[in-house]
């Protein structure tokens, strides 16, 4: 037949997955003594976001001192660090590299000279015109320490603090000249400052602690340090924190709200609220709708851990096929399990999740996972559940094909690494050797998020349809907006 079908069994040119976003947090005016530790506790909740390196800056007394380093929040920060961390106010960053490698240079937060003194950021997100901003700041004497698009937001501040009258004027002219997706929190030796871009296309939340404000990622860090919500930063907003008073400016930069989609799919914990919608809601809604527009006859239904979990459980009851814990999952073995080399390579999966035969053998089995990117572990988990004995294993996917890249801050590779946009969605499934294999529709996937408001997510990596201009293709024309 001539059919183009991607031997996953042998391939190593498709590794599967999507990487996490950032997680940013800032506390302003904290007067007990264990800042440190509630920092510490906060960027705990927000470790899902990024696991690759994680710092604290902390203000006490007129100065703003940093610690950061490569690992989990646990690793970097030991009891007898945070006992040397004292302060009254902070911000702090979890890290995944979207721009940049992973180390120590590149960890936040960012710490830099302003005209005011010194000066504190952590950034979530990715600027689509870092490279060009970049470009003409080192043809004017700019030197970069780092490699990362958040320093070129930090340099654009010094500068702008040169000739600007105060933060909010620094602020709204950054503004103007970068494009993209940021959440930043910002600690200047008086000030905890919020933003949250004019699309906003990354999550940036308010929340109360005794006296003190919180900002952050995802509301689930307030549940972790005892603050309560209070709402979302809208898109295009800048709130100052100074003392105890909360100061929102409204930029003339807002756009329409374009949200990504897949904090809602994968990014955010389930527990955690986005505009207004329920991420644990939004992916039970994802598995319902999925047996509406493709059911199949079985007799179990299974969630890849832990992502896929939540619309497997949509999908048993909606289709009232008993949902099951067939895959279990190695809670010990972190994204960034070491893979020297092929063979030990394909033993990885085995290594992260294993099947329970009796809970598999003999039955007809339904997977849910929450997005097929390049194929490989998706390969692997249908061979795995096979070799546990199921009859039949037919793949939902709780997403649509993912078909173009992502230039907002989300690891998602060149299109030529996207296994949906090279092969249809019959040679996938006989590459990953499913019984059957389909995707959630984007129509669906939009009602999904319910309580959010309408029409406001980013589709780009699903639609081509992104809200701004970014980098040309391999056509050599922009896509998105002209802005």
């Amino acid at each position: 037949m001539g059919k183009r079908v991607l031997d996953l069994s042998r391939s190593d040119e498709l590794k599967d997955g999507i990487h996490e976003a950032c997680g940013v947090l800032g506390i302003s005016n904290y007067q007990d003594d264990d800042l440190a530790h509630m920092m510490y506790f906060g960027l705990y909740a927000l470790q899902h976001r990024g696991q690759e390196s994680c710092g604290i800056a902390i203000y006490k007394d007129g100065e703003i001192t940093g610690q950061k380093g490569i690992g989990l929040v646990p690793e970097v920060f030991t009891e007898k660090t945070l006992d040397r961390m004292d302060g009254t106010s902070a911000i702090g960053h979890t890290r995944y590299s979207t721009t940049g490698g992973s180390s120590i240079e590149n960890s936040q937060p960012l710490i830099f000279n302003y005209k005011g003194g010194k000066i504190a950021l952590a950034h979530n997100g990715n600027l689509v015109n870092a490279t060009k901003i970049r470009y003409e700041l080192e043809n004017k004497g700019a030197i970069f320490q780092t490699a990362t698009d958040s320093e070129v937001i930090a340099n654009l501040i010094s500068r702008y603090g040169l000739k600007c009258k105060d933060l909010k004027e620094v602020l709204i002219k950054t503004m103007d000249v970068i494009k993209g997706a940021y959440a930043l929190v910002i600690l200047t030796q008086k000030k905890l400052v919020g933003i949250r871009d004019p699309w906003g296309l990354r999550p940036l939340c308010i929340g109360k602690l005794g006296d003190s404000y919180v900002l952050a990622s995802e509301n689930c860090a307030f549940d972790a340090i005892g603050a309560d919500f209070i709402r979302d930063v809208e898109p295009g907003e800048i709130i100052f924190i100074e003392d105890d008073n909360l100061i929102s400016i409204k930029t003339n930069y807002n756009k329409a709200h374009k949200s990504c989609i897949f904090e809602h799919i994968y990014f955010a914990r389930p527990d955690s609220v986005i505009d207004g919608a329920s991420i644990y809601r939004s992916r039970l809604e994802a598995g319902k709708l999925l047996v509406k527009e493709y059911p199949v006859d079985a007799d179990l239904v299974v969630g890849v851990p832990d992502s896929g979990i939540t619309a497997a459980i949509g999908y048993s009851r909606e289709s009232g096929i008993p949902y099951g814990e067939a895959l279990i999952k190695n809670r010990y073995v972190g994204r960034t399990f070491i893979q020297p080399n092929q063979k030990l390579r394909e033993r990885s999966v085995g290594i992260k999740l294993n099947a329970l035969k009796e809970e598999i053998d003999g039955k007809r089995i339904i997977i849910i996972d929450d997005s097929l990117v390049r194929g490989t572990t998706s390969y692997k988990i249908v061979q795995m559940l096979k070799n546990a004995g199921a009859k039949e294993v037919h793949m939902r996917i709780s997403s649509p094909p993912v078909l173009n890249p992502c230039y907002f801050g989300i690891d998602i590779s060149s299109k030529e690494h996207l296994i949906a946009a090279n092969y249809t969605i019959e040679e996938i499934r006989e590459s990953i050797n499913a019984d059957s294999l389909a995707f959630l529709s984007v129509e669906s996937l939009l009602k999904a998020p319910i309580g959010a408001p309408a029409n406001c997510f980013c589709t780009g990596c699903f639609t081509g349809e992104y809200p701004m201009k970014v980098p040309m293709n391999s056509d050599n024309v922009f896509r998105g907006e002209q802005c």
